[in-house]
């Protein structure tokens, strides 16, 4: 089958109804860097990049980096690292994590993660320092025994299943240091430092060992892929053959001729300064589309309104991937904003992939994100718990009126006769709905996450739906049966 062909069959794959129900996952960064737990706290990862600098990547806010960090001789991760560590190479951190290994319990993280809601977990299988969380078979060739001890993947895989979630891998495709460690400034280096030789070999073997041994269902590469697109193609039709309702990512993206050109100094440069007013105009990290995949990932990144093309928004509680022991209390998100950056992104079809860096020491999830991962499962055992299965609504955003004049933001949601109303903020007694009307059969509930929802009174009025509540609700959501929809301007995003 010639490649085109291929490209062709992949195209007619569909994201499942499983992902599209989702609306929730967790993302896993777990690896030796986790016991430096070390990135500077005054970045982050959109507003560096979008300076354009050719160094930006130096002062990395991502802790998972920390080892590309150590490569620039006067960035804070290195003063760190020699205060911390002296002269001992990253490699050493590896001991200290494969340590940390014997108290890791990973049906202890599946059962935290399944309280959140989360319909799947996606581990970090190997990211960019090479380091493999499983026993590869596949023989890294200038690096000897650089894997974890214990089969990671393998127990996570079975403690998510167990606990009624789906699995997916993560694989850095795009970078491996150990095959290529030169310091990363900026995109232009990047593209330079993807693997050629005897890499793209190694890493389809490695994917082909995940997808046979794991069957993930969801397949997440990153950065970049580092074979041509004719070998890239064969490799998800097997993907695909193993794992008929899988789904890919967006960051395919098949090496060309054209990406040797990083090689040169001067068209580094103008890369970063293309990828800097690129940045800006998204308003942060959107990675380009590729030939095929299934699903966008922008990351720290939330769209404005709803899209043709199905997305999950990838981020971490704070402003790294992996644990960052700098980070303090104002370096995470509330647990307003995460509530509500759960619906507004469920309202315009996307999903959460919200991560969670435990630390490497002692394979322990720290107590900050233990705390906003409960937030998250109080919300969605409760009011949120309509949102799993939903499609977005007509009108995906706006406000309604509180009887003192206040205006709430609000977020809809719909499932076949509903119409979910998601408060960003305190309702309390008469709320004005704009936007609907009511029809013969009309009814409003109060949702608490139960099978008998408390039905409340609502008036018809010339504005909308006016609902009253009994007393003081923090975020609710509120379920309307059988109304229309008033006209509306609403066009879906490409």
């Amino acid at each position: 089958m010639s490649a085109r062909t291929e490209l062709q069959a992949l195209r007619r794959h569909r994201v499942p109804a499983w992902w599209s129900d989702a609306k929730l996952g967790i993302f896993v960064h777990w690896t030796p860097a986790s016991v430096a737990g070390f990135a500077p706290v005054d970045s982050e990862i959109g507003g560096l990049l979008a300076a354009g600098s050719p160094e930006a990547l130096a002062e990395n806010p991502y802790t998972e980096w920390y080892e590309n960090s150590l490569r620039f001789p006067t960035s804070s991760a290195s003063r760190h690292h020699r205060e911390r560590f002296g002269l001992a190479p990253y490699a050493e951190l590896a001991d200290r994590f494969r340590s940390g290994l014997d108290a890791w319990d990973p049906e202890d993280w599946a059962r935290r993660f399944a309280a959140t809601g989360a319909r799947y977990v996606v581990l970090v299988t190997k990211h960019h320092d090479g380091f493999c969380l499983w026993p590869s078979a596949v023989a890294n060739p200038h690096r000897d025994g650089w894997h974890a001890g214990r089969d990671v993947v393998g127990e996570l895989r079975e403690a998510v299943l167990g606990a009624g979630m789906r699995f997916g891998v993560y694989y850095s495709g795009g970078l491996d240091w150990t095959f290529d460690p030169r310091p990363i400034g900026n995109l232009g280096d990047m593209l330079a430092a993807i693997p050629r030789g005897d890499y793209p070999a190694y890493a389809t073997a490695q994917v082909r060992e995940l997808i046979e041994r794991y069957r993930p269902s969801v397949l997440w590469n990153d950065i970049a892929w580092p074979a041509e697109a004719a070998n890239l193609w064969p490799l998800l039709s097997h993907y695909y053959d193993a794992v008929p309702d899988g789904v890919v990512n967006d960051r395919w993206m098949p090496w060309s001729p054209a990406v040797a050109l990083a090689r040169s100094r001067v068209v580094r440069r103008g890369v970063d300064l293309v990828n800097a007013r690129v940045v800006r105009g998204n308003g942060g990290l959107i990675p380009p589309r590729p030939p095929f995949f299934d699903v966008q990932t922008p990351e720290y990144v939330v769209f404005d309104d709803v899209r043709r093309t199905p997305w999950e928004c990838v981020r971490g509680m704070d402003q790294s991937f992996g644990y960052n022991r700098m980070s303090r209390p104002e370096h995470f998100l509330a647990d307003d904003q995460l509530l509500d950056m759960a619906a507004d992104i469920t309202a315009k079809g996307g999903n959460l992939l919200l991560n969670v860096g435990p630390r490497g020491e002692d394979a322990t999830i720290p107590g900050e994100q233990i705390a906003l991962l409960d937030a998250l499962g109080c919300w969605t055992s409760g009011p949120g718990s309509s949102m799993f299965g939903s499609r977005p609504w007509v009108h995906p955003t706006g406000e309604v009126t509180r009887a003192d004049g206040a205006t709430v933001p609000v977020r809809f949601w719909a499932a076949g006769r509903d119409v979910d109303v998601a408060a960003l903020g305190v309702l309390d007694g008469g709320v004005l709905i704009a936007g609907i009307d009511a029809t013969p059969t009309t009814s409003a509930h109060l949702l608490d996450g139960t099978d008998a929802p408390l039905r409340v009174p609502f008036v018809a009025t010339g504005g909308g739906l006016e609902v009253t509540l009994p007393g003081p609700h923090r975020r609710p959501v509120i379920r309307l049966r059988d109304v229309d929809a008033r006209s509306t301007t609403y066009h879906p995003s490409a």
